[in-house]
């Protein structure tokens, strides 16, 4: 029987299994790494709901922005399935009506055919700006968000955008907790990855140096160690 443990990886919106290709691949030998599918729901309860029925009976998780508000959401409906939990580029907190009313704006544009555009707009708030020429890294992430296309991402900006607030049941979370992020992510920053490590009993926070949103593409190597540690150690 194998001793490596089920790691579920939820990816951020609007993206997919690609996100973690780097994780995936280096990370097997010491976990059995499935990428949870987050296109197909609208509802934060709903989404968590589809990921555990196709989980393990016990796991590892790991969410990366929108895959942390579902990851909360799977510790409210399943606390006892989750082994380990790591919290990247995210936050526990619900919208602002501001975060709220640009979320919107979106969807209306993404409604009219332009998720491209969107994408395209939003890459600055993504990355670290030394990465905003990274062609490569750039096309991965448009080619993520054509996969997801413009339905699910509708649904997703839908689900985030009706999320509860999470901060509450931070206490409650007592398996071993990695909480991760860039240190220049603009759209979650540090602090709120503060207020989440203070909240978690005994959370582990990491800042990963000359890095946005998008920790698990722009510094793969830096967050595959920390997962494998987190995994073998926490």
């Amino acid at each position: 029987m194998s001793d490596r443990i089920p790691l579920v990886l939820l990816p951020g919106m609007p993206l997919d299994a690609a996100l973690w290709e780097h994780q995936t691949g280096h990370l097997a030998d010491v976990a059995e790494p499935t990428v949870g599918d987050l296109t197909g729901q609208d509802s934060m309860a709903a989404l968590a709901a589809a990921v555990l029925a196709r989980a393990p009976a016990r796991f590892a998780l790991a969410g990366l922005s929108m895959g942390g508000y579902v990851a909360f959401e799977i510790l409210r409906q399943a606390p006892e399935r989750v082994a380990k939990l790591a919290l990247l580029d995210t936050s526990a907190r619900p919208d602002t009506p501001e975060q709220t009313a640009t979320r919107q704006d979106a969807v209306r544009l993404v409604g009219q055919g332009r998720l491209r555009q969107v994408v395209a707009a939003g890459m600055p708030r993504l990355v670290h700006p030394d990465r905003s020429a990274d062609s490569a890294l750039v096309d991965s992430v448009q080619a993520q968000a054509q996969r997801v296309g413009a339905d699910g991402y509708i649904r997703q900006q839908t689900a985030i955008m009706n999320r509860p607030d999470s901060r509450p049941g931070l206490g409650a979370i007592t398996c071993p907790t990695l909480v991760l992020c860039g240190r220049q992510d603009a759209i979650t920053p540090p602090a709120l990855h503060e207020e989440m490590a203070e909240g978690i009993p005994g959370a582990r926070l990491a800042l990963i140096e000359d890095c946005g949103h998008l920790s698990a593409m722009e510094q793969p190597q830096a967050v595959t160690a920390l997962l494998r540690q987190w995994l073998l150690y926490a």
